[in-house]
């Protein structure tokens, strides 16, 4: 059976899979830091940041 349309899905933009890139400035220190936690528990910098900050913002206080 021939097909009469070309179909063509539309692309996810950036940000569809629930995550966003954006650009921070950090110490050198504590990028280091980072590393070596990084290297430590075989986790990719990135996704430790991740695990960082969520656990920075569920124990936050603020006066």
């Amino acid at each position: 059976m021939p097909c009469d349309k070309l179909r063509i899905t539309k692309k996810k933009l950036r940000g569809d899979d629930g995550y966003k890139t954006f650009s921070v400035r950090i110490k050198n220190d504590t990028v280091k830091r980072i590393d070596d936690l990084s290297a430590q528990t075989n986790r990719s910098r990135n996704e430790l940041i991740g695990i960082l900050l969520d656990f920075a913002i569920e124990n936050c206080e603020i006066e």
